[in-house]
């Protein structure tokens, strides 16, 4: 994985989890490029802002379900709406603290979501999660 320098986008209203992926990942993978929004909005403006620019779309989204100004499933409407004209294929990892089973099943319905993952996540976690690219 190192070396591969992949682009992990976290979506995520949480500063404390924000510090927490970010140790994980600096951790983890020092070479890897993390990208923090705090919200969908912003998520979704810079993957419109870079998606036939010189910056690079990122490889990997961590997506939380509940955020203020734009929410994960909000979020995940927009996207499927770009994503067709994106140049790249981007996982989308829903990372939630709800255990909800609404919330799981409702997941499953978004062909672009890989999977649904519920917080803390892991070093351990994180890892096998990055060695899937």
């Amino acid at each position: 994985m190192k070396g591969k320098n992949l682009s992990l986008c976290l979506v995520d209203d949480d500063i404390i989890h924000q510090f927490i992926i970010k140790k994980l990942v600096q951790q983890l993978h020092q070479q890897e490029r993390l990208l923090i929004f705090s919200n969908g909005e912003e998520a979704i403006n810079f993957i419109k802002s870079v998606s036939n620019g010189v910056v690079r779309l990122p490889d990997l989204i961590l997506l939380d379900l509940n955020m203020p100004i734009m929410d994960g499933w909000q979020f995940m409407d927009e996207f499927n709406s770009i994503a067709p004209d994106l140049k790249k294929d981007i996982k989308i990892y829903i990372l939630s603290s709800s255990d909800n089973p609404d919330d799981i099943e409702r997941a499953k319905e978004y062909e672009r979501i890989s999977d649904y993952l519920i917080k803390p996540i892991n070093e351990q976690q994180l890892k096998e999660l990055l060695e899937t690219f």
